[in-house]
């Protein structure tokens, strides 16, 4: 069946993408102000006029690109030979500033925006696959967002890829004062008496593993691009005494944190890689802290547990849009509170570059390479192991 009329519009100047970005002073901030929702309600009443789409359901993309707001998502569109905003289909459920999946013409690049946050995240995401307009079992899904590094492992405007995610927020945290003017907090695994013990209470979405394969092959691709640099990210740089943070942006290899609370500080990124090396026995290394992709995975876990979509085929990419500890001449309050560290325009710019080597990829060599998978060696899956497999479960408590 064609699309309907209510549910497919032309987006030349779409709706879900025309969000300006939000500044706050001299640093990016990720929300949406009043103003800017004051906007979205009087874009949303002027929209286009819907136009039925040549398109069949259910849709059946080849890949589908999970930004998160809207800056991560502009950086797709009007590229050439790229016509991401091709159509436009509304779904319920998806965030209300961002209610349609965008498609190129054929249907096989598609685009989903989640709204930041894990809320937002996995709502967004359970409303896409949920969905009868879309047939995601063949589907790649690459998580191309940006988010804060660890100086040690890489530098802003890198590339990162990721085999596992943590939810670094899913903890005890203790107050070790009961003075106000003594802010310290220990960080301690739920059901756990210390810090080096794996938590006895388990939720389920604590971490996350993902084909390994996989991601190397995306990171083959991603570093055939040249990233962007530019001269103010060069010179906040060099406030770090060695590489990799004052050296150029490159792709790395290192695993993603999930935490609601956006935070900065060197105690708390090493109590963060400390308790990714836990929960993954000793195979993770933390470098990029975001704020929705566990709860991304916990969609695509049930979406795959459901028969809906290949848990196999998922890609996390991040690019590095800021340093998650201040550098020594600054203190952690400004770094994060005032300090422009330039990151933000290379890290959204590398989306692209790199991204656009690995969607096209899919794309130009679906029948030799993709269509049947890229087949995993590793265990991939959630700590509990919900999915069936053979490969041995290599997270959780009876690894």
């Amino acid at each position: 069946m064609k699309l309907g009329l209510l549910s497919c519009l032309l987006v030349s100047q779409a709706l879900a993408t025309s969000m300006p970005a939000i500044y706050s002073g001299i640093k990016p901030k990720r929300g949406v102000s009043r103003d800017a929702a004051a906007v979205y309600h009087q874009r949303r009443a002027s929209a286009p006029t819907a136009t039925e789409c040549n398109l069949t359901l259910p849709i059946a993309p080849k890949i589908v690109i999970i930004s998160m707001f809207t800056p991560e998502a502009n950086t797709w569109y009007h590229r050439p030979d790229f016509d991401l905003l091709a159509h436009n289909i509304s779904l319920p459920g998806l965030s209300p500033l961002f209610p349609s999946i965008h498609c190129d013409s054929a249907g096989s690049i598609c685009q989903v925006i989640t709204g930041e946050g894990e809320i937002n995240a996995a709502a967004s995401i359970n409303a896409l696959w949920l969905s009868p307009s879309f047939n995601l079992t063949s589907s790649y899904f690459l998580i191309a967002g940006i988010g804060g590094v660890n100086p040690s492992l890489a530098t802003t405007g890198s590339v990162t890829f990721a085999r596992y995610a943590v939810q670094l927020d899913l903890q005890y945290q203790i107050s070790l004062s009961k003075d106000a003017a003594n802010t310290s907090i220990a960080t301690i695994p739920q059901g756990s008496d210390f810090a080096s013990e794996y938590p006895q209470d388990l939720y389920g979405t604590e971490v996350f593993e993902l084909n390994n394969n996989l991601k190397s092959l995306a990171v083959s691709l991603a570093r055939r691009a040249a990233l962007n640099d530019t001269t103010a990210a060069q010179a906040y740089r060099a406030k770090y005494s060695s590489p990799p943070a004052n050296a150029a942006p490159s792709v790395v290899e290192c695993d993603s944190g999930t935490s609601n609370t956006y935070w900065s500080g060197a105690v708390l990124g090493d109590t963060f890689s400390a308790y990714t090396k836990l929960l993954t026995n000793g195979s993770g290394v933390y470098c990029n802290s975001q704020q929705e992709d566990n709860a991304t995975l916990e969609s695509l876990l049930r979406g795959a547990i459901a028969r809906k979509l290949d848990f196999a085929r998922i890609i996390l990419m991040r690019t590095a849009s800021d340093f998650d500890r201040a550098p020594p001449d600054e203190t952690e309050e400004e770094h994060l509170l005032t300090a422009e560290q330039a990151g933000f325009g290379p890290s959204i710019e590398n989306i692209w570059l790199a991204g656009r080597q690995i969607v096209q990829d899919v794309v130009g060599k679906w029948d030799e390479v993709y269509e049947q998978g890229v087949k995993a060696e590793n265990y991939v899956g959630d700590l509990w192991g919900s999915l069936d497999g053979t490969a041995t479960r290599d997270i959780g408590l009876l690894a």
